[in-house]
């Protein structure tokens, strides 16, 4: 079991910060800095410097021992060797050598080798940190999601703000009543527009972002807090503290359509596969289940496709491999550590590897085959793993406290994280792809069009 929520910031620190205000750190300057009045070691001659320290002026300071034809066998010797320079000390770096731009042999019978592609830069700093007063510190909840329209959501107690990335700017959505709050999950609808709020209360609100107007309250489902939502189309998911995992279908009034009972304890992790065929759930008992879509029967408890056991900890940390449909990847909690790989058509184990310390969340490359992972205790990092030879990357520090909540962007470059230490920070992880990716198509807003007339 892992360790749960600790309590926030006092309010007095709450109220001398504001929401997603960026924090200005200072940063090293990467080039190089050198006095002009202090010389270079690097781009002097020692050996050259230390013969004109020694023989090479003897003659100058000698000059009556010189005949005219000695003199001039030293000048022709001087420009043949190259010694003609005065300075003996040097304030600039070297040129650098010269690049050939023609290629000796033009010869067309004769293939160079292909060259081996140069490995990806990753930047070791977050280029952007904004405070995040009042972030709840809750390894079981999910309240960071980064929608298609490219704006992010972020829950902070019991509200609810928007971070558009285009502009940078801030709206607060909504603040709910202390009796229903703190807000407990985040997630926002495929068409970016559209998005779901769990709450303490067992309670899910529906919003529309582009009007900041509520839609709808999903309720009577739940016993206790929501702290996981997943969307497949007008399928909500939702997971509680109860152990329970129903399927909301949002277009309906009797929302409710199936319900998953496998879990013994609160469901902290739901994914569902890119074909909307199976979903991934990881809860506080040690357990992911597979669930099937096609096997689902309505309002019933629907049995599990596999139930894997593996984890000895909480399992939050689920994602789908982007380029192999039947691919999850997970990580446990305190008690294991660990990022394991199923084959969820057999539920076979296809590798595990020991991270050393808590894994979080989980997110891959859209672009290249890498995986990201977010940890707690001791380093509070981030890390790049490659896929499948699972070698590190990188590791990227700056938290000060156990990253619990990652989204990514829609063109799946920029990653944001949430952690305890009230910062949510921007990284350049995962670059920029080689090959622009094609618009994605737009959502269906059918699943929406008669929500304004449910409550």
């Amino acid at each position: 079991m892992d360790a749960g929520s600790i309590n926030s910031s006092s309010s007095l620190k709450a109220q001398s910060r504001f929401p997603l205000q960026q924090q200005f750190l200072p940063r090293m300057n990467s080039k190089e800095n050198l006095d002009r009045f202090i010389p270079n070691r690097s781009a002097m001659d020692m050996d050259y410097a230390h013969f004109m320290l020694t023989e090479g002026r003897k003659g100058k300071e000698n000059p009556a021992g010189n005949s005219p034809s000695r003199e001039a066998y030293r000048k022709q010797l001087a420009e043949s060797l190259n010694m003609n320079r005065t300075r003996i000390l040097a304030f600039k770096n070297k040129p650098p050598a010269p690049v050939e731009l023609m290629p000796q042999d033009h010869s067309h019978h004769h293939h160079q080798p292909k060259t081996a592609k140069p490995r990806r830069h990753i930047p070791q700093t977050s280029e952007r940190t904004l405070d995040a007063p009042d972030l709840v510190d809750d390894f079981y909840l999910n309240l960071l999601d980064w929608g298609s329209s490219n704006v992010l959501a972020i829950a902070l107690g019991s509200t609810v703000y928007l971070w558009d990335a285009s502009d940078g700017s801030t709206s607060e959505l909504v603040t709910v009543d202390d009796e229903d709050g703190p807000v407990t999950s985040v997630n926002w609808a495929p068409d970016g527009r559209h998005i779901a709020i769990g709450l303490n209360n067992s309670h899910i609100q529906l919003w529309d972002s582009a009007s900041n107007r509520q839609l709808r309250t999903l309720k009577g489902g739940h016993r206790s807090r929501v702290g996981s939502l997943a969307w497949n189309n007008h399928i909500l998911t939702t997971g509680g503290m109860d152990g329970q995992i129903i399927n909301n279908d949002v277009r309906i009034r009797s929302h409710i359509v199936e319900t998953y009972r496998g879990h013994t304890q609160e469901v902290c992790g739901l994914k569902w596969s890119a074909s909307g065929q199976q979903l991934a759930s990881g809860g506080n008992d040690n357990l992911i289940h597979i669930w099937d879509r096609s096997t689902a029967l309505s309002n019933s408890a629907t049995q599990w496709l596999h139930r894997l056991e593996d984890h000895t900890s909480a399992v939050k940390a689920l994602a789908w491999c982007p380029f192999q449909g039947n691919l999850l990847a997970s990580g446990g909690g305190g008690g294991d550590r660990s990022i394991k790989f199923w084959n969820t058509h057999t539920g076979a184990c296809l590798n595990s590897i020991d991270t050393g310390s808590q894994v979080c969340s989980l997110l891959w490359n859209k672009n290249e085959r890498e995986l990201l992972s977010s940890h707690g205790f001791t380093q509070n990092q981030l890390t790049v793993w490659k896929y499948p030879s699972m070698v590190k990357m990188a590791e990227l520090t700056g938290h000060t406290s156990r990253v619990l909540y990652m989204a990514q962007s829609p063109d799946g470059c920029t990653v944001a994280t949430a952690a305890g230490d009230e910062t949510l920070r921007f990284w350049n992880v995962f670059g920029v792809p080689e090959v622009a990716a094609k618009a994605a198509p737009k959502a269906n807003p059918e699943p929406f069009s008669h929500l304004n007339r449910l409550r």
